[in-house]
């Protein structure tokens, strides 16, 4: 593994990011959501401070800006600290030279000065801690997502758990989040919605729901989302060992300052493609981002960022930024090329610098590609499979709910290499949700099951997976 500049090393983490987005779509049937979203995220306050510390033809005021904005970016917490290696690293650098030490991780306080609530790793410890502040036995399903990461599985299992203490006043529910890492058993369906019990070993963590659920895997966490958790056993025994909040608590402002237009233009190009990418996060949108096609057309960015920025002069470096723009521009497809056009002239102000292409010939301009047809597939793989409670949410009533992410094959049944596709599915109110490991197996029949004036629903391997509803599905499954 090699040293290098911190600017070498930016750029690099940006260029890894592409390409790990692109490899984590690169086969629908393998998609990596969570993967996809972790490295858009990371530049979402940390983009414009590349721009900064790039546009200078000084390689010492680079190198300093560089090494600035890496310690901002690690600063963030040891997840963020962690990947940042873990991709330099698959980069060819090591990147904790040019890093400070790392902090020891301690709870913060809230706006008002509460303690907040620490994400905690799945041991016997700290749920021997949890259990005298949470009655778990009488905890409710409110959320349960199992999906692919990659060749893995996870899971995240959301709870209503009631409070063992007083509390000063009327509250919301105290909710436990719990995410399970490389998933081994899962079964669940709607009569284990009811009681919950946490396993804490040595090869094997997970949790059990109701009579018969259970999720089984090799790591966990937890983290609970309650507000009044300063108030608990653990909360006030934190509280005491916790510094007062200060004016410096504040999160301090990113570093950099105001870039050049042309600078500016990229930078903010560049970053809308970033949130677009992160909107997978949504899982009832996520077939609709185009993944592929924008690492494509951005492939490569941190080094042309570079390149552009050490110009000597401001003149020749904008010339550089926009030749930037403009190669981008030119490597996506008509869609793509119009949503750039777009993107510069709504966000970045920008409307001079590339031409729009004309629209296609159809009803709706769209970056979703071909036109969907009536005949269901015959096979699917399953990518998640996630199920929601009726519950309230700020005040409005939301009704139980059940979606799919299913990869599809190409449609007729094309047995050439055109790619699977990534197809949204999701009904409300279903009467049946049942979920077994083996759903997650590959391929596999995918079958209409019950008639159109009864429950209506899908099965996958053999009843894996199946689910029904009386509502109708949200989407055709083509």
């Amino acid at each position: 593994m090699r040293s290098a500049s911190a600017m070498s090393v930016l750029a690099a983490l940006l260029d890894r990011s592409l390409e790990r987005m692109a490899e984590a779509a690169a086969d629908v049937r393998l998609f990596d959501r969570e993967a996809i979203r972790q490295a858009s995220d990371v530049w979402d306050n940390n983009l414009f401070p590349l721009f900064w510390a790039a546009s200078t033809s000084n390689a010492g005021r680079r190198e300093r800006r560089a090494r600035t904005v890496l310690e901002w970016m690690a600063g963030f917490g040891e997840r963020r600290r962690a990947w940042m290696t873990e991709q330099a690293a698959i980069a060819g650098y090591d990147i904790e030279p040019l890093l400070p030490p790392a902090k020891a991780q301690t709870p913060g306080r809230d706006y008002r000065g509460h303690v907040m609530t620490p994400q905690c790793r799945l041991t016997r410890h700290n749920v021997d801690e949890l259990i005298p502040d949470y009655d778990l036995a009488a905890a409710s399903v409110r959320h349960l997502r199992v999906e692919r990461a990659g060749t893995r599985l996870s899971a995240h299992v959301q709870l209503v758990a009631d409070r063992r203490f007083a509390v000063d006043e009327a509250a919301p529910p105290a909710l436990l989040d719990v995410w399970l890492d490389d998933v081994t058993d899962i079964a669940f369906d709607l009569s284990d919605t009811k009681g919950a019990i946490l396993h804490t070993g040595a090869r094997e963590v997970g949790i059990s729901l109701g009579p018969a659920g259970r999720f089984r895997a090799a790591g966990g966490e937890y983290r609970l989302d309650d507000r009044s958790w300063h108030l608990s056993t653990n909360g006030r025994r934190t509280d005491a060992t916790t510094p007062a909040r200060t004016s410096r608590s504040n999160p301090p402002r990113p570093p950099g300052a105001d870039l050049d237009p042309d600078a500016h233009a990229a930078a903010r190009l560049l970053h809308h493609a970033m949130l677009e990418l992160r909107s997978v996060r949504y899982a009832a949108h996520a077939d609709d981002v185009p993944v592929t096609r924008l690492c494509e057309v951005f492939a490569g960015a941190g080094e042309a960022i570079l390149a552009a920025g050490s110009q000597r002069g401001a003149r020749r470096r904008e010339a550089a930024f926009l030749d930037v723009i403009r190669s981008w521009a030119h490597q996506g497809d008509p869609d793509i090329t119009r949503w750039i056009a777009t993107v510069l002239g709504d966000r970045a102000g920008r409307p001079d610098i590339i031409d729009t292409p004309r629209p296609a010939q159809r009803t709706t301009p769209s970056l979703d590609d071909g036109s969907p047809v009536s005949r269901m597939p015959s096979q699917a793989v399953l990518v998640m499979a996630a199920w929601t409670a009726t519950h309230t949410d700020y005040g409005t009533e939301r009704p139980a709910a059940a979606q799919l992410h299913l990869a599809l094959p190409p449609r007729n049944d094309d047995t050439t290499s055109a790619p699977w596709r990534l197809r949204t599915v999701g009904c409300a109110d279903p009467d049946t949700f049942r979920l077994r490991t083996d759903a997650f197996q590959g391929p596999g029949r995918l079958v209409r099951v019950g008639k159109p004036t009864t429950a209506r629903g899908l099965d996958l391997h053999q009843g894996a997976l199946h689910v029904t509803t009386g509502a109708g599905r949200s989407a055709p499954v083509t």
